[in-house]
């Protein structure tokens, strides 16, 4: 009888070999959930909600956080991959795929009676061992390594198309590739860390995903909200206010008499011209910049972008002086618009200034449905842009998003490593020739941990040939032999000369030619979470179940 039935009788257990199969059980079932999406020839995933709501993706991150994973060890593995996803945008699938498979190939020796201690010591060599590999496998992403500053805009661009080709179809991915690369670069500062917040993912329910655009400046989901007031302004001066041009009840408990109906008027009239001086001072301001801009057809306009609210008489008074006002805009949208117009947001109208005056080439005000957008375009040197994705339904318009954060991502984490891996399976296939020559260095038995960390590396590029309709084995030998002369070429490893599967033909390729490239951050991660996740769950020799129940009595 196991120790922990004597103290609680009614625990349930599962001891050394059951106990690591329970774990390969769960670790291989998303392993066969997911291994079908990886790469851009993998295939969707239909989650049907209980409600009956249908979600159409093949994001690993997505498919981990919907769907509702009830086994232990399944839930431990997804939380592993969603938080490699939080903190680098890629490389979910990646990750249990290579847990699944150090789990895969630990079975194989553990099977035959080796203590599991040996197989996680080589788990532990061959990390290493990689970590020290992956820095010879960099290419940098700066036209001249010499100097910093000049950026190759080619490698952005095809790190970008790797990430969106594997959510999208390619069309659609080479669109928004060069929309991602520019909003990357408009908001990109020498002097101040890569803010993704910068960029605004607005979401359009009109006409085709290829209608998507890149926005130099701002986009609103609401409009003027006066009948009189401008629908399109050039030349325009934007004031970004949080002030409130509507009468407010006060913030503590205060009360106001009066005796006679001739004092009520009196009050209603104070609080009245309270505001009337708010707008006026405001129209003050519009006239001194306008009037002095010169008159005509060029005259200047004027906006007016605030956090609270305008009353219907303050609408008024505005729409006469050709001002367009848009109340009640989100805080959000407040810090964008002043990075992207310039000036600077104000809580009070006491002391307005031409300075605090954004500018805008053009604003102009559209209507679909029911729904009305105000668009702020030509801003001079914005430092803020919005990305509109447009689409048919909602299905469409969600997987352009996962897509475009995933794009976003990688080109963030591309500038901040300042250099990229090839991609396409090749790395795989370096650090597993290097691991070969590695474990005959090794003494004893964890060199049959090493070998297994090397097999199980090779996973990456046959599920990508498998997704592709190739045969696997196959095509590892091609590629295995492909690298091997590579490397004789080289006399060594050169990035650019790495070898990866290319998926059309089944054939080997170079990716660095071709374009297809991962990020050093995700590679560098999903070796470090994968071996040491194989290697707890390597180390559980009992699996309880003996917790206090939660039902009271």
């Amino acid at each position: 009888m196991a120790s922990i039935s004597i103290l609680n009788p009614k625990a349930e257990f599962a001891k050394s070999q059951h106990a690591f199969s329970i774990n390969l059980a769960a670790a291989r079932g998303l392993y066969d959930v997911l291994k079908t999406n990886l790469g851009p020839k993998g295939t969707m995933k239909m989650l049907v909600s209980g409600a009956g709501d249908i979600k159409i993706t093949k994001d690993g991150n997505v498919l981990l956080h919907e769907m509702q994973i009830q086994h232990p060890t399944a839930s431990l593995i997804a939380r592993v991959a969603t938080a490699q996803d939080d903190m680098t945008g890629d490389g979910t699938t990646s990750n249990v795929l290579l847990i699944a498979e150090l789990l895969k190939q630990a079975d194989v020796h553990t099977s035959e009676g080796l203590h599991p201690r040996f197989i996680t010591e080589g788990f532990d060599m061959a990390r290493n061992k990689c970590l020290e590999i992956l820095p010879k496998c960099q290419i940098s992403c700066f036209s001249d390594p010499a100097s910093p500053g000049t950026l190759n805009r080619g490698i952005l661009e095809a790190v970008a198309r790797t990430s969106l080709n594997t959510k999208v179809h390619s069309d659609l991915a080479n669109l928004l590739t060069e929309h991602v690369v520019d909003a990357i670069l408009s908001i990109r500062s020498a002097s101040e860390p890569l803010d993704l917040h910068r960029i605004e993912l607005m979401q359009m329910q009109h006409k085709t995903d290829m209608d998507s655009i890149l926005v130099k400046g701002i986009v609103l989901d609401h409009g003027g909200r006066h009948p009189d007031m401008p629908k399109r302004i050039t030349n325009a001066f934007i004031l970004t206010c949080n002030v409130s041009f509507e009468y407010e009840k006060t913030e503590v408990n205060s009360g106001f008499f009066y005796k006679t109906a001739e004092e009520r008027a009196s009050l209603v009239k104070s609080e009245r011209e309270f505001i009337d001086m708010r707008v006026q001072k405001v129209i003050e301001l519009k006239r001194k910049v306008c009037d002095k801009e010169g008159g005509g057809d060029s005259k200047p306009g004027f906006v007016i972008i605030n956090q609270k609210g305008i009353d219907p008489f303050s609408l008024d008074a505005f729409a006469r002086e050709g001002i367009l006002a848009l109340r009640r805009a989100k805080r959000r949208n407040m810090e964008r618009i002043t990075l992207a117009c310039g000036g600077y947001a104000l809580n009070s109208v006491e002391e307005m200034t031409p300075d605090c005056l954004g500018y805008a080439g053009l604003v102009y005000e559209t209507t679909l449905g029911e729904e009305k957008y105000t668009f702020v375009e030509e801003c001079k040197e914005p430092r803020s842009v919005t990305l509109l994705m447009r689409g048919p339904n909602k299905h469409t318009l969600n997987q352009i998003k996962d897509a475009v954060n995933d794009g976003l991502r990688a080109i963030k984490n591309t500038l901040e490593d300042e250099c990229v891996i090839p991609g396409a399976g090749a790395f795989e296939l370096v650090a597993y020739r290097e691991l070969v020559k590695f474990v005959q260095t090794v003494k004893g038995r964890a060199r049959l941990g090493v070998q297994a960390f090397a097999d199980a590396l090779l996973v990456i590029p046959k599920v990508l040939a498998r997704n592709a309709g190739h045969d696997a084995q196959e095509t590892m030998v091609k590629l295995l032999e492909e690298s091997a002369k590579a490397e004789a070429r080289c006399h060594g490893i050169s990035p650019m000369d790495f070898v990866g599967i290319d998926l059309t033909t089944g054939e080997a390729m170079i990716p660095a030619q071709v374009g297809v490239y991962d990020n050093f951050i995700v590679k560098k991660q999903i070796i470090n979470s994968c071996s040491i996740i194989a290697t707890n769950l390597l180390l559980v020799d009992e699996i309880m179940r003996a917790g206090l129940s939660s039902l009271k009595g």
